[in-house]
């Protein structure tokens, strides 16, 4: 994921903004962290680059 998608990024559940933790990344991307929801307290993986904004209910 680009760290410049931050920008455009929102919490899928309650809308609200994302903070970008990061585990692994190289140059401008972000290879695996988590996207943490600043209102519900929500998190997200991003894992090879990709996040998952699918809300933690409906993951598999």
């Amino acid at each position: 994921m680009r760290k410049d998608m931050m920008s455009i990024l929102a919490c899928p559940v309650c809308k609200s903004r994302l903070e970008l933790e990061i585990d692994k990344d190289e140059k401008d991307d972000v290879i695996s962290g988590t996207l943490l929801c600043t209102g519900c307290n929500g998190s997200y993986p991003i894992a090879d680059s990709i996040p998952n904004l699918l809300p933690p209910q409906l993951r598999g």
